[in-house]
């Protein structure tokens, strides 16, 4: 198991490998409980087993047995390969075609140790976003990608390869579906079984659909949400001396700390796991760490006099941070922060995405399994001191914002404050960065578009670098002031990329463009490929997180206010559409973000490889990509999308969009229902 080529050759079963168990020098997925009946223990056993010849199910069954009895889950460690995991050169990976070898790329990417959350369990992030369920499949999509041609289809059932299925050369290499689960029994509970089982998956949003990027894409993201939260709530896009509080440094959270920095505030992020706080401070991410609250007050005074860009890690719990930030203020009837939010896992609050106040870090890992109704009693009371301690800071003045975590949603199950009078079903007494801040972008057709050069050669990337920011600055001449600024903004962040340090993983770059930018980087690109200034393919991809990937109504689509934002036909209409339209591989899931059940999104990858077929490919997918989302958000009400999608039709003749016709006064509505 020392060659990418032998990684290709299938599951290793004459003779086994060795069984190595955990490595205890890399973190692991904290324990699952799927609360299993014995027969459905073993059921998920005999699943399990039936990946391997029969002559070997007496040997692999009882350690299959244990793992599943002590981790809740059946990972098959003994099958976790010895090779190092990463994006290798697309050069090195023995495939007959160079599409099946970007998507083997993309997926070693997504379990690298320095990308991935808790490799051995292929979860890249999220604490349960999985790449697969087991590494029988990680062996066995290998040995298909290795031998599939141009005609052949991978599908993917939540992490089980189904097979390669004859199709036509411009059908997608690949099709992943992840937690399809019918709705009446999408609940959390029925996940945890279900996942036990090895049935179904929970992919995050491109932990498994294999387009992660490491942390960059988040940095990024934060970074604008930051900035333009500065110019909404505060008047100026210039941080300097303002404080931002938040909680979070593991794995998608963990890029808050530089974030901070890049928008020039002060960043506050208090982490209760010691591990996550000195990764970053080793990173150069995260600045400072202290677990003294006088002493991180201090330095909130000392940067906030100085106004110096700072990040500082407060190792213990963000709900003591909130409540000595009031009684400070309390105290002195000084306000130390100004903006805050919140990025612990509460899309999975009882499984150690949330660490009650009350319980030291350990304590609470040990409850949250042997006392599961006793901890979610304590997360929902955590819940409620910090909704009294957040609201006590918002009406001195601090503005706050749910960063679709669902932070806002479980506060309210938890019976906390959060209460919007008179508002919608997707709406509380705090916005989402959705609502106030990101939706409007979205709505201009903006999100996070993303490029991974597969020769892993730094001097493609910084090529491709300087490919879009040329792209940009000569649209940027030719648009509106308001997306004029969003071209601004992400033209310095790709200038000052570089100094930054961003790549972790693969040669990859973010950023947010709209429908036209995309475009035209990719079909830039493109031609660099074929005229030899990019020395290999480039994937290029984005986020689930986007303008028409995701429905989510309490983040992607919480600024839809028709009533569909609990409808889920744009992301699956996008994955269908991408599919026909020219991506390589694409992915539907259930999950990602806010929860399982809760949202559903989709996301895609597209190999650009200099020639013609794929310049089609880019031209009528990216758009399409992108004016679904936008024509949507236009037909619910949005302003914004009602402008961006008629320009867009007058730039583009086939494109016709059913346009809405507002009711422009209330009063026709009260007569006719009146009467």
């Amino acid at each position: 198991m020392s060659s990418l080529k032998e990684i290709c050759a299938g599951l290793p079963l004459d003779p086994l490998p060795p069984n190595r168990g955990r490595d205890p020098s890399i973190p692991h997925a904290l324990v699952r409980t799927p609360n299993f009946t014995p027969a459905e223990e073993r059921l998920a056993l005999r699943n399990a087993l039936r990946y391997f010849p029969p002559n070997l199910h007496a040997t692999l069954a009882t350690e299959f047995a244990q793992e599943l009895r002590q981790y809740g889950h059946i990972y098959m460690y003994r099958f976790c390969p010895t090779l190092r995991m990463r994006a290798y050169p697309i050069d090195q990976y023995p495939c007959r075609t160079r599409q099946a070898a970007s998507i083997m790329l993309m997926i070693m990417n997504n379990l690298d140790p320095a990308v991935a959350q808790f490799p051995q369990e292929l979860v890249t992030y999220g604490g349960n976003g999985q790449v697969f369920s087991n590494w029988a499949q990680f062996w066995l999509v290998f040995h298909y990608l290795s031998t599939m041609t141009e005609e052949q289809t991978l599908v993917m059932y939540s992490g089980h390869p189904l097979g390669l299925f004859p199709s036509l050369p411009s059908s997608p290499r690949c099709v992943i579906t992840n937690g399809m689960v019918i709705p009446n029994y999408s609940s959390r509970e029925e996940y945890e079984k279900m996942f036990a089982m090895g049935i179904t998956m929970y992919g995050q949003m491109t932990a498994g659909s294999y387009c992660y990027i490491g942390p960059q894409g988040i940095v990024h993201g934060t970074m604008l949400t930051v900035l333009n939260a500065g110019r909404r709530y505060l008047g100026s896009g210039d941080l300097r001396g303002r404080v931002f509080v938040t909680s979070g440094l593991g794995g998608m959270s963990g890029a808050q700390a530089k974030a901070a920095v890049i928008a020039g505030c002060v960043g506050v992020i208090a982490e209760v796991d010691e591990a996550p706080l000195k990764k970053r401070h080793e990173q150069g991410w995260l600045m400072e760490i202290t677990s003294d609250l006088s002493h991180c007050i201090q330095r909130i005074r000392e940067a906030r006099r100085a106004k110096m860009a700072l990040s500082l890690g407060y190792h213990g719990n963000i709900v003591d941070l909130w409540e000595c930030l009031y009684q400070e203020y309390k105290k002195t009837g000084e306000l130390l922060v100004d903006l805050g939010s919140d990025q612990t896992s509460l899309h999975n609050p009882f499984s150690g995405g949330y660490y009650p106040v009350q319980l030291a870090f350990r304590q609470a890992n040990q409850l949250m399994n042997t006392e599961p109704e006793r901890f979610k009693t304590l997360v929902h009371e955590s819940l409620r001191r910090q909704v009294a301690a957040i609201n006590k800071l918002s009406d001195a003045g601090m503005f706050f914002w749910d960063y679709g975590n669902a932070f806002l949603l479980e506060a309210q199950r938890a019976g906390a404050l959060v209460e919007k009078k008179g508002g919608g079903a997707t709406e509380f007494k705090y916005p989402s960065y959705v609502q106030h801040i990101m939706g409007d972008i979205f709505s201009l057709g903006f999100g996070p578009f993303r490029w991974v050069c597969t020769s892993g050669d730094p001097a493609d990337l910084a090529e491709t670098d300087a490919i879009a920011t040329a792209v940009l600055e000569e649209i940027s001449s030719t648009v509106t002031e308001r997306v004029r600024q969003q071209y601004s903004d992400n033209i310095r962040w790709i200038c000052e990329a570089g100094k930054h340090k961003m790549v972790v993983g693969s040669q990859a770059r973010i950023l947010y463009s709209d429908q036209r930018g995309r475009v035209s980087i990719a079909l830039a690109i493109n031609q660099a490929i074929a005229k030899g200034r990019v020395s290999a393919p480039v994937v290029i991809s984005r986020d689930h997180h986007d303008v028409s990937g995701t429905d989510s109504p309490f983040r992607e689509t919480s600024n839809v206010y028709d009533g569909s934002a609990f409808c889920a036909d744009m992301a699956v209409q996008n994955f269908v559409g991408d599919a026909f339209r020219g991506a390589t591989w694409v992915a539907l899931h259930n999950g990602g973000g806010v929860g399982w059940g809760e949202v559903m999104n989709g996301g895609f990858g597209l190999v650009l490889d200099g020639s013609e077929d794929a310049g089609q490919r880019a031209n009528l997918m990216l758009n399409w990509d992108v004016s679904n989302g936008v024509a949507r958000r236009c037909w619910s009400g949005n302003a914004n999308a009602y402008e961006t999608i008629q320009r867009t039709m007058e730039d583009q003749r086939q494109l016709r969009v059913t346009m809405p016709n507002p009711v422009p006064e209330d009063q026709i509505l009260d007569r006719a229902l009146q009467g």
